[in-house]
């Protein structure tokens, strides 16, 4: 993930927000606007929705999407080896959507990793994320972790990893969020683009994807309550873009949302089929 500051524990937010919707809470407490159904009643319609996002064909078309906006490539697959300190005051961003050092998600990372691969080439360094979490610092980690991330990002293992912590702690929450929220493949995207970025949080963490989602259910009703479904994601769109706009990580830049989302939700393609034409940081895309 990119962009804020905020130093909070994305792991276990993360897993807080899978626990919530596996209970069936969409957020919210009981009796609020951002209540969510049931127990029963939040699964039955996560089960009886389309696939939606979940589609193995959509769930390309949202890494492709991803990668566009964070590395300015629709290869996603090639950016398991990436890895870099972008100066956000997170440490090391690496992987397909951005794990960081200062967050927790690229320590529970190697942690799965090394479970599964005991003494591989990270493993040496688990001591020092530790220390590290919840800061910017590459102590311990310098010089020579970026050589051997990407010695690590070519083992099929290390890759497998990266796509199930990826998966567990933000596409399946984010994505089981919208579908009870009664949205279809572009909303579930435009969900999952807000938790890679911003974190899964909490309704009272104004820069998360439950933070935004809270405002925006204050502005708009959802399709699940009987709202207008381009009226309630053009609401979250508008608070996650003034979000994006006060934090100074963004560099006032928006395009992921101007040049990209918006274009989409405009030309009511809300079930993200392809082609899509799009542009981010002035760079043109398509996907046929």
């Amino acid at each position: 993930m990119t962009s804020t500051k905020t130093h909070f524990n994305r792991t276990n937010s993360a897993v807080f927000l899978a626990v919530s919707l596996a209970l069936g809470a969409c957020g919210g407490n009981a009796g609020s606007e951002g209540a969510g159904a049931t127990s029963l009643q939040g699964q039955a319609v996560v089960a009886a929705a389309p696939d939606g996002l979940s589609a193995p064909a959509k769930k390309d078309i949202a890494m492709q999407l991803v990668s566009s906006a964070e590395n300015s490539s629709l290869n996603w697959k090639a950016q398991y080896s990436y890895i870099e300190d972008i100066g956000d005051g997170r440490g090391y961003t690496g992987g397909i959507i951005g794990f960081t050092s200062g967050t927790s998600d690229m320590l529970a990372l190697v942690e799965a990793y090394n479970k599964t691969k005991p003494n591989n080439v990270l493993s040496k360094y688990l001591p020092a994320l530790r220390k590290v979490n919840g800061s910017a610092s590459h102590a311990g980690l310098d010089p020579n972790f970026v050589p051997d991330w990407k010695t690590a990002a070519k083992d099929v293992v290390f890759q497998q990893s990266q796509d199930t912590l990826r998966d567990n702690q933000y596409f399946n929450p984010s994505v089981t969020l919208a579908k009870q929220d009664g949205l279809r493949t572009l909303g579930q995207f435009i969900y999952y683009d807000a938790i890679v970025m911003h974190g899964p949080g909490s309704d009272n963490q104004r820069s998360s994807l439950q933070g935004i989602r809270a405002e925006a259910l204050r502005r708009a009703t959802p399709p699940s309550k009987g709202g207008n479904e381009t009226t309630y994601l053009n609401a979250f769109l508008d608070v996650r873009r003034a979000l994006m706009l006060s934090e100074a990580d963004h560099g006032g830049n928006v395009d992921r949302i101007d040049t990209e989302q918006r274009v989409f939700l405009r030309n009511g393609n809300l079930d993200l089929n392809t082609p899509l034409n799009w542009s981010v940081y002035g760079d043109q895309y398509q996907i046929r």
